[in-house]
């Protein structure tokens, strides 16, 4: 019988055939083909964003997208659960935070920002309020800054949760040259409790915490720390609008992937979040707690982060901030 020569040039064209045969196999393989796990570093009850995205995107994937509440340690217990896991069937949703500030406040991360944690989409703008105690009698930034510039070190300041808002309130009291105290609680719960009977004069915190003391009577609004206004607070201007453009901040929330993922997966996942962001039954319910849903494509929600981690780098440098080790 006859052999059959193969040339060096035909081997390796099967060979590369081979290849692009297996990676086709490969990407046309469903996603996902069993549960999402989304891993969130917030407790049960104030992940209220997490949660209509998740129910829609089971809906889209036919498979369960379960939450997954890992608090606590300024949200390092979550980035860990989730850069730990290596399974490309857990994702992580969180804010920014984990990319802009937490190298900021500490020498040391069990994780790459810039490498395992990959922006596929956000997810939602969440309303970031500064608010004083009605007691106060003071109704606009402009107020606040001549009564603290009137009564040197008598009023006192709280960025609820450290993290972001440790940066941006003091960065904001040191550029105005206003002597005023910086408090802070382990517990947020107690120090809302000490604003809201007048005892902490400045508090900057996500509007679904403001709130229900706005309704109550206790605080006021002074200005959002975002961009744009938000329609449940119409009223309440943005601090760009009130003078103030060091105390501009986006509350800025979304999902991330592993290292690894593909960039079809990261794709696809950013397409499906952003058409359950324009549904009503996310963005509604959402709206009425000082969320925006607003999904992105993973190019927008990178860009936007690194805008975010500039700023913020530029702001830890004005107040000297050094990070915890």
């Amino acid at each position: 019988m006859r052999k059959t020569k193969y040339r060096p040039s035909v081997l390796a064209a099967s060979f590369v055939l081979g290849l692009v045969a297996t990676a086709t196999t490969v990407a046309a393989e469903p996603w996902p083909q069993r549960p999402v796990r989304v891993i969130v570093p917030f407790a049960a009850g104030t992940d209220g964003a997490a949660r209509p995205f998740a129910e829609q995107l089971g809906k889209r994937w036919k498979q369960p997208v379960v939450i997954e509440n890992r608090p606590g340690a300024e949200g390092l217990i979550g980035v860990s659960a989730f850069t730990s896991a290596r399974d490309d069937h857990t994702l992580f949703y969180y804010s920014a935070a984990a990319i802009t500030t937490l190298p900021l406040t500490h020498a040391k991360l069990p994780y790459d920002p810039a490498r395992d944690l990959v922006p596929i989409s956000s997810a939602i703008d969440a309303a970031v309020a500064i608010s004083v105690p009605t007691s106060l009698n003071i109704s606009s930034l402009s107020m606040l800054v001549s009564l603290a510039r009137a009564e040197p070190g008598k009023l006192n300041y709280y960025p609820v949760n450290g993290g972001s808002f440790m940066i941006v309130l003091p960065a904001f009291v040191k550029s105005e040259g206003l002597d005023m105290v910086h408090v802070s609680y382990r517990e947020a719960s107690l120090g809302m409790q000490d604003v809201a009977a007048g005892r902490v004069h400045v508090v900057m915190t996500s509007l679904a915490t403001t709130l229900p003391l706005v309704r109550s009577g206790k605080l006021r609004m002074l200005a959002l720390s975002n961009r744009h206004r938000f329609p449940v607070v119409a009223e309440v201007p943005t601090a760009i609008e009130a003078g103030y453009p060091q105390l501009s901040f986006d509350g800025l929330q979304g999902f991330f992937g592993p290292r690894d993922m593909p960039p079809e997966r990261r794709e696809r996942i950013a397409a499906d979040v952003r058409a359950a962001a324009a549904e009503s039954i996310v963005a509604d319910p959402l709206a009425n707690i000082g969320f925006v849903a607003r999904g992105s494509t993973p190019t927008e929600f990178a860009a936007a982060i690194e805008e975010q981690r500039v700023d913020l780098a530029a702001l830890a440098k004005l107040i000297g901030l050094k990070p915890e080790h």
